[in-house]
């Protein structure tokens, strides 16, 4: 069950999300869910200007499309693990005309994405998705090892 909104109990503020993605529709539909429950939304159409954001705006995650022009999301991984080491990102790819998905999101695991989902996505797994990275949860729902939790 997924919580009503993504601001979660224990957090003070809205969760702060950066959508990049270069295709205008999908930014606006993902940002349109998110608003709806309850985050602080910005959108960027490449990978540039998803570095300015990070460099100047806290962010708590990045969803970024893995194929973009003028910085794609592998960069944008690697430049928000240096402005931002503690940010989550979300890893989203319906594949390019040489690189199939699946690749693209493997690619984007390997560098460091804490998730990855592949489109077409609806609400409902856009949102799990973001749930279970926001809150540090493992793709298969199990939380990290921490205090007071065992190690799988």
């Amino acid at each position: 069950m997924l919580p009503t909104t993504l601001s979660m109990a224990s957090r003070t503020q809205p969760l702060a999300v950066v959508v990049a993605d270069d295709v205008l529709e999908i930014q606006q539909l993902v940002q349109h869910w998110l608003s709806d429950a309850g985050c602080k939304v910005s959108c960027a159409s490449s990978g540039n200007e998803v570095a300015k954001l990070v460099r100047s705006h806290h962010v708590d995650l990045v969803i970024t499309d893995v194929i973009m022009p003028d910085g794609d999301g592998l960069e944008v991984i690697a430049d928000l693990k240096r402005a931002q080491p503690a940010a989550r990102v979300l890893a989203i790819s319906g594949g390019g005309n040489h690189l199939p998905a699946h690749d693209c999101l493997k690619f984007a695991k390997g560098l460091g994405a804490h998730a990855v989902l592949l489109k077409p996505f609806n609400r409902e797994q856009l949102l799990e998705a973001v749930t279970r990275v926001a809150l540090g949860a493992a793709p298969d729902g199990r939380q990290p090892p921490g205090p007071g939790r065992a190690g799988a």
